[in-house]
């Protein structure tokens, strides 16, 4: 284990902020297990999203990830580079990955089912949304806005993201089929978002189908605006970084002021949860405070614990993941999709895994979730002989 670990490290830039690649190691890894389980049936709460409002560890995970997706954005720049103007590099990279989502979209096939109509369910039924799909349109929009505004801008586009969608679903009144109208709803299938969802994007082509009155889509068009509010502040803690000196004085002072800001941003986005919910579909404001603070809190850890203190090791196989983080959601995706699709029995190869495999051992609620760990260990070694061999697979 110990030569693996240092096999791992061997191959690390000179000069790289190892912390950055363990965070997106952390999130893309949280967010492979939490979408694997044996059994949606039984999911640990803490592996699972709130079900409405409030929040879970897992509805962290997304939120972190498009954090580290603004502070690479800087990191890219080095230390002194300015922001590129846009022009085609990101708009590839934002297409590609708008494209590999929805290849996930249609990527599945009912075998079972002799009757089933793939055109007809996955083409004419494609969901246009989704989390790399996301990742996508924040990702391009953030890129105008680093290449735009001064810091002091993107502090106000970072609020004026949140705000601004929240306010809409607030005061702006919309009519649902049956000529009933409805004003500052937030509740399930019944928010001014979700309205927009469904005349934007169309009740066949969301996630939530057959919610009621609205169909909609939790990586929706509106909520997308505030979940750039989330990258930015990921690109503003970073700027932090790229203007502090290098020396071990002024690292540690960044550190603390990351802890500071990422305490005081969970603290007041905990405290106005009673009167603006925090809300993962909604991605509330108070929801971008908690889970921005939260990112901010794991990089200053990480920050200090690997960047300064230079203790590596134990956290190294994080760096697997963290350095082709799409590689792995894509495999996981179409890993997850292939257990769904090959028909074993009356079930699915899925099912008879954690049916005669994981539930006897393990119980069905350990069966489930040492069932997606399975999974996670497989896609390591996947990663890892990618790593080994310096495959990077850049979108």
């Amino acid at each position: 284990m110990r030569q693996h670990l240092n096999r791992i490290l061997a191959q690390v830039p000179r000069g790289r902020l190892m912390s950055v690649d363990l965070l997106r190691g952390i999130a893309i890894a949280a967010m492979v297990l939490v979408n694997n389980p044996g059994s949606w049936s039984f999911v640990y709460a803490p592996m699972a999203h709130a079900q409405w409002h409030g929040w879970t560890p897992t509805d962290v995970i997304f939120p972190l990830f498009l954090f580290v997706v603004g502070v690479s954005m800087v990191l890219s720049t080095g230390k002194k580079g300015s922001f590129p103007v846009v022009g085609w590099a990101q708009w590839s990279r934002a297409l590609k990955l708008f494209a590999l989502g929805l290849f996930l979209a249609i990527f599945f096939y009912n075998f079972r089912d002799s009757s089933y109509n793939w055109i007809e369910d996955r083409l004419e039924g494609i969901r246009w949304m989704g989390v790399l799909q996301r990742i996508a349109l924040v990702y391009i929009l953030c890129c105008y806005l680093v290449r735009w505004l001064p810091t002091k801008g993107l502090l106000v586009a970072a609020v004026l993201c949140s705000v601004v969608p929240w306010a809409l679903m607030l005061i702006v009144p919309y009519e649902s089929a049956s000529g009933e109208i409805f004003q500052g709803q937030l509740a399930f299938g019944n928010h001014f978002a979700a309205w927009l969802d469904q005349i934007l994007l169309g009740s066949a082509h969301v996630y939530h189908r057959d919610a009621q009155p609205f169909a909609f889509d939790p990586e929706g068009v509106l909520t997308t605006f505030s979940a750039a509010s989330t990258c930015l502040l990921g690109v503003l803690a970073t700027l932090a970084w790229k203007s502090a000196d290098s020396d071990r004085e002024a690292q540690l002072v960044l550190c603390r002021n990351w802890l500071v800001a990422g305490t005081l941003m969970v603290l007041v986005g905990q405290l106005l949860h009673p009167v603006v919910p925090i809300n993962k579909v909604l991605w509330s404001p108070s929801f971008v405070l908690v889970t921005a603070g939260v990112s901010m809190l794991l990089m200053a850890g990480l920050y200090y614990l690997v960047d300064i203190r230079e203790r590596r090791r134990a956290l190294a196989p994080l760096l697997v993941f963290g350095v082709n983080a799409i590689a792995l959601f894509m495999l996981a995706g179409v890993v997850g999709r292939i257990l769904i699709m090959i028909p074993v029995g009356d079930g699915t190869l899925k099912g008879w895994l954690f049916g005669t495999v994981f539930q006897p051992i393990f119980g069905s609620y350990g069966g489930s979730l040492a069932f997606a760990i399975s999974c996670l260990v497989v896609f390591y070694w996947v990663m890892w002989q990618m790593y080994r061999r310096q495959i990077i697979w850049k979108v």
